[in-house]
């Protein structure tokens, strides 16, 4: 297959594109969902309930990707192929997509979704972002939702839905300094936040190096040892949330969750997070809060 490398500017073209495509040919399988709102602590959440979870779980075995030794990068399918961001990442259609537009940010040679994320990856993921109002993510490892073993960063339009906050947990995160490492007084569970004391507009080389020092110094507390994490990043803060459980009350959460977007599989599951609260479901998915940083 020819590559194509995406030009400045011409990404959200592409995604669009490729997304019509895709779907008239089927190599997309969106899921459909409906939506509620759950508040608590001020935070509005957005609970989307599937409509039909059963079809991906009986397209990922036809497909193969339920098994464990299957890599759906290496090769991936050419129909979902959007671009080439850089040289060592290129930008593909998520295949089972709740939100639409979801791209995916993909190394091109293997590397483990547990290794450290590296310049060459904010790099990437930052010349996406910049081109379309976004929110990158990063699921590291299984127990924080994530699906594939290859390193892969993630990347959704927003707002998340059309009526709210464009990140909903957005409320509960402040700051007393910015560009300064620090724990939120909302959030319940273990975490690390950077609010940047001007939003990205830099370089990709310049940004990347931005977003790479505040990952560095979020991530200190926990280097000495492996643990699966979420981050999220916007262009004018950074959240890393380290993860103790991926599932919750039978619930798989990943780093949406952590952006106050929760995915249920039915009614049922509905009501136990309308009866927990989605914010006491992230602090159980997550390790008991700091009393301060170290």
């Amino acid at each position: 297959m020819n590559r194509i490398p995406i030009q400045p500017g011409s990404l959200w073209t592409r995604i669009v594109d490729r997304s019509d495509a895709a779907l008239r040919c089927g190599a997309i399988l969106p899921i459909p969902t409906t939506a509620v709102f759950v508040e608590q602590q001020s935070v509005r959440f957005l609970v989307r309930i599937v409509a039909n979870l059963e079809r991906k779980a009986r397209d990922r075995d036809v497909t193969g990707v339920s098994s464990p030794d299957f890599n759906p990068f290496l090769p991936y399918d050419e129909r979902l192929y959007v671009g080439d961001i850089t040289d060592s990442h290129v930008c593909l259609l998520n295949k089972f997509n709740v939100v639409e537009h979801h791209a995916l940010i993909v190394t091109r040679a293997y590397e483990s979704q547990l290794a450290p994320l590296t310049l060459a990856d904010f790099q990437a993921l930052w010349l996406g972002m910049r081109e379309f109002p976004s929110l990158g993510f990063y699921n590291a490892g299984t127990v924080a939702g994530a699906s594939q073993h290859h390193k892969h960063l993630q990347l959704v339009p927003l707002p998340l839905w059309p009526d709210g906050e464009s990140v909903p947990i957005a409320p509960a995160l402040q700051a007393d300094r910015p560009d300064a490492v620090c724990l939120c007084p909302a959030l319940p569970f273990d975490h690390s936040f950077v609010r940047f004391v001007s939003p990205l507009r830099d370089s990709p080389r310049d940004a990347a190096h931005r977003l790479l020092d505040a990952y560095q110094a979020m991530i200190a507390p926990w280097k000495d040892r492996t643990v699966p994490y979420n981050l999220l990043v916007t262009d004018e803060w950074m959240l890393l949330v380290p993860r103790a459980r991926e599932h919750v009350i039978g619930m798989s959460i990943n780093a949406l969750g952590f952006a106050g977007a929760l995915l249920v599989r039915n009614e049922g599951e509905l009501r136990s997070v309308q009866a927990e609260g989605p914010m006491n479901i992230l602090r159980r998915a997550g390790f008991e809060r700091r009393s301060a940083l170290a």
